[in-house]
């Protein structure tokens, strides 16, 4: 879904996304507001319980300061860990 990595608990770094809306819970009757509204929330409210990429969602749960600054330092352009990051902002 990406085209870019990012660094959240429930995006992989291939651009998939964890959103039970997107998988078991999709219906015909959902539209784009209600998938834009749960990647909003997923955005501002990653949930490190259902992750598809296990270290973010990790580092969420043990050290949420340095989740934060992994992420804003994978948004700048960079590395977290062994993976490089190209700037987003």
């Amino acid at each position: 879904m990406f085209q870019r990595s990012v660094y959240h608990p429930n995006i992989d770094l291939e651009g998939n996304v964890c959103l039970n809306i997107l998988r078991e819970d999709w219906k015909p009757v959902l539209n784009i507001n209600t998938i834009i509204y749960g990647l909003y929330h997923l955005f501002t409210a990653p949930n490190p319980e259902d992750p598809l990429n296990h270290d973010a969602a990790e580092m969420l749960r043990d050290n949420p300061k340095k989740f934060e600054s992994n992420v804003r330092h994978a948004m700048s352009g960079g590395y977290v860990g062994n993976t490089y990051f190209t700037t987003c902002l």
